[in-house]
């Protein structure tokens, strides 16, 4: 029998071995511009057929693949990091149940299987967010499902506005526009916003730190806020017919603010939770101008470095007695020198490197983005939420691995064979993986011809970038940056803009007021008293009376005897 060790290793082997054949298959299906459409019928009663279907072509297959992947590597590292957990059984089958949740979702064509795959991640997501069982865990697991809930609404909705037409397969509606076509992309689009918490949903991503780190890795790479993106991506026909400039205005104003935020925050998980969040912005913005399939070559991209970031990161918190502030940490290379260098492979590749796995997709944006007909708005933001990206992740290193020696004294630093391997596959791919993914998703090399000063644009603010996170790093409480008379503008660039405190305590503060008003006059007043009390009272007088009958029969038979002997008399 498989000792409850076993599980993890044993599964990630599995997953890793689906995920390979997955990404051959999608490759093979690309090159041969194939796919397969799977109609099951699991039930039929007289003339009602229920069936399931299931779309394979080269996107879904090559994206479930490398989730498969990815989360084989995650499983894997759990086996050590969850090693003194009491729980570790449970752990596991949640974390599977969250990756069976992005299959369904992944290669479904059906709105309705679709929702079966969204709905279970939103719930696991929920069990692994409150899995610490303390009150920061409840808090945020809250607000995750209650703001992914709006997601689930805005596909029901669209599920029931489908009635209308012949199917809920969207494929048959991508290349149809009518009038209709709207208020369909409109509900899917709210429900890719929410899952991807772009602007005005973007609060729940850092508050899903609570997570342990191993469920971050999978949340922030490849599975629960890149399902939005995905959606999106598939449904991009329809995106086409109408001006998404509204959209698209939103979606870098959530590059720009998570950039601004992670540049002023002190929180290791939450400044990567940034960042995952400023990547999402980015590909919704070059989905939103018009280029799909380099949207989705930058999700490939980024689920590979932000997976192994975060393992990096999960280890590097785990080695200073889980203290995640980075003012705590410091010469950290000295002690964990190959974390540290999987750690600075895919910050660089997060920054878009040259010839590491984000550039390619990054370079392809800010080219194609410069030869859209949008205005000097759009460019710039582009070109500073990049700029920001080099800054924090600047910061990062320099405060974790080689600034300041603050790290806490007694600490147990150990690197052990398995999370050592676990990170080895990853960092190949955040070395290679752009490349590779670029040969194949783009069989047609394209030449972009810029001008000398567009063409250096990119290099200059990445090099801006890294000198003002160089900058912040050294700067203290009492440099200029942080004086009273800018303290109101590094708290406001530092806390997202607010959202946090919109989305909790000032929205349900009126709500919970007019909810104890409903309270006092419903459940506490003439509602209690005549709709819930009613059956109550009626079956109290109804016994009192029956009982009175009971034990003072003799004496009502006497009674109403002397009453009818007196009214026969008169």
């Amino acid at each position: 029998m498989l000792s409850k060790m076993s599980l993890y290793l044993l599964g990630g082997t599995l997953l890793l071995i689906w995920g390979a054949v997955g990404v051959i298959m999608g490759v093979l299906f690309l090159i041969q511009d194939y796919s397969l459409f799977y109609d099951w019928e699991f039930l039929s009663l007289s003339s009602c057929a229920m069936t399931m279907t299931f779309l394979f072509d080269w996107m879904s297959l090559i994206f479930a693949g490398c989730v498969l992947i990815i989360s084989s590597m995650v499983i894997y590292y759990s086996e050590s990091y969850m090693y003194a957990d009491q729980d570790k059984s449970r752990f596991y089958f949640l974390v599977l149940l969250f990756v069976m949740s992005m299959m369904m979702m992944v290669v479904s064509p059906n709105l309705i299987s679709i929702l079966i795959g969204w709905d279970g991640l939103g719930l696991v997501s929920y069990a692994l967010v409150v899995y610490f069982q303390n009150f920061k865990s409840y808090s945020a697991g809250m607000l995750t499902i209650l703001t992914n809930r709006l997601g689930d609404v805005a596909i029901l909705i669209a599920i029931s506005w489908m009635l209308n037409f012949g199917s809920w397969h969207y494929i048959y509606y991508v290349g149809v526009w009518d009038s209709w076509s709207f208020y369909l992309i409109m509900l899917i689009v709210l429900a890719g916003f929410t899952k991807s918490a772009q602007i005005p949903f973007s609060s729940w991503l850092p508050a899903a730190m609570a997570a342990p780190t191993p469920v971050s890795s999978l949340v922030h790479s490849s599975t629960l806020v890149t399902a939005g993106v995905y959606l999106l991506i598939r449904f991009s026909g329809m995106l086409s017919n109408f001006d998404c400039s509204l959209l698209l205005l939103l979606s870098m104003m959530t590059m720009f603010m998570a950039g601004l935020g992670a540049s002023f925050e002190f929180d290791l998980s939450k400044i990567i939770a940034l960042s995952t969040l400023s990547q999402l912005g980015l590909m919704m913005a070059i989905l939103f101008i018009g280029w799909p399939v380099l949207a989705f070559f930058h999700l490939l991209t980024h689920a590979f470095f932000k997976a192994l970031l975060f393992l990096c990161a999960g280890f590097m918190i785990h080695c200073m007695s889980d203290s995640q502030d980075i003012r705590h940490m410091g010469a950290m290379v000295n002690q964990l020198p190959f974390t540290c260098s999987c750690f600075c492979i895919s910050n660089i590749s997060l920054c878009g490197l040259p010839f590491m796995s984000g550039f390619y997709s990054k370079d392809s944006i800010l080219e194609l983005m410069t030869l859209s007909f949008f205005n000097s708005f759009v460019f710039m933001i582009f070109f500073i939420s990049v700029g920001l990206t080099v800054s924090y992740s600047t910061r990062l290193v320099f405060y974790c691995l080689s600034y300041n020696i603050n790290f806490y004294s007694c600490q147990g630093y150990y690197e052990d064979s398995i999370i050592m391997k676990s990170m080895i596959l990853l960092s190949l791919l955040s070395i290679s993986g752009g490349s590779i993914l670029s040969w194949l998703l783009f069989g047609v090399p394209s030449l972009i011809v810029l001008p000398m000063y567009l063409s250096a644009m990119p290099l200059a603010f990445v090099f801006l970038g890294g000198w003002m996170g160089y900058e912040l790093c050294y700067s203290t409480f009492f440099s200029p940056v942080y004086y009273m008379k800018w303290y109101f503008l590094s708290f406001f660039s530092g806390c997202m803009w607010f959202m946090p405190s919109f989305s909790t305590y000032m929205l349900y503060g009126k709500f919970m007021t007019l909810s104890s008003g409903f309270v006092e006059v419903m459940d506490s007043g003439w509602g209690e008293y005549f709709i819930s009390n009613s059956s109550l009272m009626y079956s109290s007088f109804m016994s009192k009376s029956i009982s009175f009958y009971q034990f003072n029969n003799i004496k009502l038979f006497l009674l109403t005897f002397l009453f009818m002997f007196l009214i026969i008399s008169i």
